[in-house]
């Protein structure tokens, strides 16, 4: 028996994106992250999914508000199919969490008839596939969540010929903290740990993870899907968050697995050092390759360095208020200094009309050519002198 079907995880719908200062750019944030589950209900019909699996964090807190709670019963329940979810450390479950409060049970009731979430660690029989969910009922378990499977398949006869396959959210040992951290969050969790090595592969069919905020292969039958629309400036070269899973398993074969991208938003990093002043329109180039005439479509992390003359300056500091204003959020780390060139230089010392401006010119050169704080200062000071000179 074959089954197809979406896997997906870490949809961390809530999250607050605190780092982002601008409250409306938090919001088309926060949207996103809802408007994604159309995206993959697109997806499921497309390829004609039979269920959609989400494998942990579906939100960002196990107190999300109500709004966000009816935003994602709505998206959920127009999806159209099945959805099975369960709760990983972000959402974990548990007595009295969101998953068993009465304006949540509501609002699935009305909205999402479709949603189950799975709260027990024990087999789901549907008509085509038995899910074998592992749920996080706290946030930190030292367990490995997936123990109960090991005895849960002890009479895997019953099951007859359909694909079995494992709902868990944790980290593997051979892979390390799966967080996918960056300074917007709070550290890795070095719990939830999930050992493959102890699960009765032969008997199972499929392992969807979540944790990772990347999709990635960790097993002859184990993927984690990645969140589906990012939600972080990207980490090292394994990570490929952004995607979903378009899977189809069958009993006793190796699954087939496509990821499909997903995500909208661009996240985009970017380092560059000035030589001179030529380099800002070799900037400007590559920062309009990266966002184009997008505006609140993109996020850039942006590390600068180098020199530039004090127009050149003048002129980097309007292009980055424009791109703050473009951008969803700009991570700037901006460590270029000023350093006048010899024309702007020459234009204030050779000045015979005015000796008083030609005299602090030359102190301030001076001053500009050491190190430390004098010297900056100093060089902010030649600035602010040649744009007096040179007001209208």
């Amino acid at each position: 028996m074959k089954t197809t079907f979406i896997h997906t995880a870490d949809w961390q719908l809530g999250k607050p994106f605190a780092s982002v200062n601008d409250p409306h750019k938090r919001s088309l944030l926060q949207a996103e992250r809802i408007a994604v589950i159309n995206r993959i209900a697109e997806t499921a019909r497309e390829h004609k999914a039979e269920f959609v699996l989400i494998a942990g964090d579906l939100f960002d807190s196990p107190g999300a508000i109500k709004s966000t709670v009816s935003a994602a019963c709505s998206a959920i329940g127009s999806l159209g199919i099945p959805v099975y979810a369960i709760p990983g450390n972000h959402d974990h479950g548990g007595a009295g969490g969101l998953w068993e409060q009465e304006f949540f049970l509501r609002e699935r009731e009305q909205l999402a008839p479709n949603f189950h979430i799975l709260l027990k660690p024990e087999p789901v029989e549907l008509d085509n596939a038995v899910l074998l969910p592992c749920p996080l009922l706290r946030r930190h378990d030292l367990d490995d969540p997936t123990t109960w499977i090991r005895e849960g398949l002890a009479d895997a006869k019953r099951f007859g010929n359909k694909p079995r396959i494992i709902l868990a959210h944790g980290s593997i040992a051979t892979f390390g903290s799966l967080s996918d951290d960056d300074d917007d969050e709070s550290g890795a969790d070095a719990v939830n740990h999930i050992d493959l090595d102890r699960l009765p592969e032969t008997e199972l069919d499929y392992l969807a993870l979540g944790d990772w905020h990347g999709t990635k292969q960790v097993g002859a039958k184990a993927w984690y899907s990645g969140t589906p629309e990012l939600d972080r400036f990207i980490k090292g070269g394994q990570h490929d968050p952004g995607n979903i899973l378009i899977v189809e398993a069958e009993r006793g074969q190796a699954p087939k697995v496509a990821r499909h991208t997903s995500a909208r938003l661009g996240w985009h990093e970017l380092a560059f050092s000035f030589a001179d002043d030529t380099g800002l329109d070799a900037l400007e180039q590559q920062v309009s390759e990266l966002i184009e005439a997008r505006a609140n479509e993109d996020l850039l992390r942006l590390t600068l360095d180098g020199a530039l003359g004090i127009e050149a300056f003048t002129r980097l500091e309007n292009a980055l208020d424009s791109w703050i204003a473009r951008l969803i959020r700009l991570k700037l780390e901006n460590h270029t200094t000023i350093e006048p060139t010899p024309e702007e230089l020459a234009s204030l010392i050779q000045r015979a009309q005015d000796p008083l401006v030609s005299r602090v010119a030359a102190r301030l050169t001076e001053m500009a050519s050491t190190e430390g704080e004098d010297g900056a200062v100093a060089r902010v000071a030649l600035r602010e002198l040649h744009a007096a000179c040179n007001a209208n």
